[in-house]
């Protein structure tokens, strides 16, 4: 079944399709992650919190958890990020991750079908799905580079937060 969140859904009906009760926090944390791409833990709470002031943050977590576990969000985690999440589910798309200022971009699959690439040895395995991050630097990081991009580093999953904790280390 596709479970796509779109930007103008019933996200009650969306709920009850998935067989999950209808909370106030699984409604307000949809309606931002339909606002906010990828967006981060923190983040998500933030916005919640303007639509709901009272919400606790195990209340977020729980819906996260929850919306994941029905395929109602994804839950993505490049390496050296934090976890982010978004409400595009059910097709299949990959990620661009900016090395520099760890922007995420969606990027549909060039074959389109499920799992979209094959490994040269399955192993045995039923394959389901390949997840592939791509890994560069976006054009902001591109064209501005001398004014605000931090060094660069020969680690291929280097990120600036990365950075940061490296720099604070070391004094």
């Amino acid at each position: 079944m596709d479970r796509r969140v779109t930007s103008s859904p019933d996200f009650a009906q969306l709920l009850r399709d998935a067989g999950l009760r209808v909370t106030r926090p699984r409604l307000a944390v949809l309606d931002v992650l339909v606002e906010l791409a990828h967006a981060d833990t923190e983040s998500v709470i933030d916005a919640v919190r303007r639509q709901l002031p009272g919400v606790s943050h195990q209340a977020v977590y729980d819906s996260l958890r929850t919306l994941t576990a029905a395929g109602l969000a994804r839950r993505i985690q490049p390496t050296g990020s934090v976890a982010r999440y978004e409400a595009r589910v059910g097709d299949n798309h990959h990620h661009l991750v900016c090395r520099d200022c760890g922007a995420i971009a969606d990027v549909d699959c060039a074959v389109g079908e499920v799992p979209c690439l094959s490994p040269s040895d399955e192993q045995g395995f039923v394959i389901e799905e390949a997840e592939v991050i791509y890994w560069g630097r976006c054009a902001s990081c591109t064209t501005g580079e001398a004014e605000h991009a931090p060094p660069r580093t020969s680690d291929p999953h280097h990120t600036p937060r990365q950075e940061r904790h490296r720099r604070v280390r070391t004094r």
